[in-house]
């Protein structure tokens, strides 16, 4: 079976053609393409990405990108089987773009339309390299948007914990954005924490830790971040940045390195504490922020101490892609999760929630 995978929730222009069997009565999965345009260098003026410009950006590409793939894939839009499409969360006219893409293509073709919950999706990147994955798993999604943990049974995410405000990956770019670091921040700082870590100072510099303790399985960034801005716009008025000076380099390196030790050590309590609470013996951690070399680390020495499996996907996959669309919609076909014509895109977390639940409901869900 071909499914071809469209993702468009945020500023990268993603397709991707999966073909996917059955083997020994699990899904099997062989990725035939997966083509991703980025439009970070035109988001890198401005600092962050601007929605109009990356709704218009995607309409411009989406046509291209998805003749690409099923050119690099070898097979012909006739060949597909289903359509599998981001329909939220994310910034709704990225969105709106992939969905009208994707129902005119289903319906041109005569085949089903699969409406993918783009967490969802990152969490079923581990599929295309985890043949063995469980059907039942803890799930940890980290990125730009999201710090939360998901306890997943056959397909269905149930959240049992998120950040109360800032998620990780805004965090990193907020701060790195402060430090004068290029676009996207996350990437910058995890290269400056890896030469802060090779020395003691960073050590001297005290963030506030981001996870609470109040026994729940919920994070806050915020006054982490703005702890972390304060001082260095101070640092940055010492060195005299307002003439043109440049902070020292040790001084970011120190500051990544504090900032991310901090951040790192909260995300993995808190993922200790859900393993702890929820007795899952198998831990994804997915999303763009599952990339920072730091975390991975951390995370899976902390899975690996706790006695559970860790699995990840590798960095080409933690970033958006048509891939995890593609697996998230072929785990959802096999319970029935169809769209029709009136599939809409949706910004926020609870209006996709709300629209899986009324699949449920229905009885298309199982």
């Amino acid at each position: 079976m071909i499914i071809f995978g469209v993702e468009s929730s945020c500023d990268d222009t993603c397709a991707a053609v999966l073909d996917v069997t059955a083997e020994n009565g699990r899904m099997a999965f062989r990725l035939l393409s997966n083509i991703v345009s980025s439009q970070t260098e035109i988001h890198a003026r401005y600092g962050g990405v601007v929605p109009e410009i990356a709704s218009r950006a995607h309409g411009e590409a989406i046509s291209a990108i998805c003749d690409e793939a099923i050119e690099t894939a070898g097979i012909k839009y006739t060949d597909i089987d289903a359509v599998a499409v981001t329909f939220a969360p994310g910034l709704i006219g990225s969105l709106l773009v992939g969905v009208s893409f994707a129902k005119a293509l289903a319906s041109s073709l005569g085949v089903p339309l699969i409406p993918v919950n783009h967490i969802e999706a990152h969490a079923s990147a581990t599929y295309l390299e985890y043949p063995g994955l469980p059907d039942s798993f803890l799930a940890l999604i980290v990125s730009g948007g999201h710090t939360s943990l998901y306890r997943v049974e056959d397909s269905v995410f149930t959240e049992i914990g998120g950040t109360r405000d800032d998620a990780a990956g805004e965090a990193f770019d907020k701060v790195g954005r402060v430090m004068g670091l290029p676009y996207p921040g996350g990437a910058a700082m995890d290269k400056l924490a890896a030469r802060g870590f090779l020395r003691e100072d960073y050590k001297k510099i005290k963030f506030p830790p981001p996870a609470t303790t109040d026994g729940t399985l919920e994070p806050s960034f915020s006054g982490l971040t703005t702890a972390a801005i304060t001082p260095l716009h101070n640092l940055t008025q010492k060195a005299g940045l307002e003439s043109g000076a440049l902070l020292p380099e040790e001084t970011k390196e120190d500051v990544a390195a504090a900032f991310t030790a901090v951040t790192v050590g909260g995300i993995c309590d808190k993922l200790r504490e859900a393993v702890e609470q929820t007795g899952i013996r198998t831990v994804v951690m997915a999303g763009g922020v599952a990339a920072n070399s730091h975390l991975r680390l951390a995370a899976g020495k902390t899975c690996e101490s706790l006695g559970v499996t860790f699995c990840t996907p590798s960095l080409k996959l933690c970033a958006d892609n048509g891939a995890m669309t593609a697996a998230a919609g072929a785990k959802l076909m096999k319970f029935g999760c169809f769209a029709d014509s009136t599939l809409n895109a949706y910004a926020s977390d609870e209006a996709a929630a709300e629209y899986t639940e009324k699949l449920r409901g229905s009885g298309d869900l199982h």
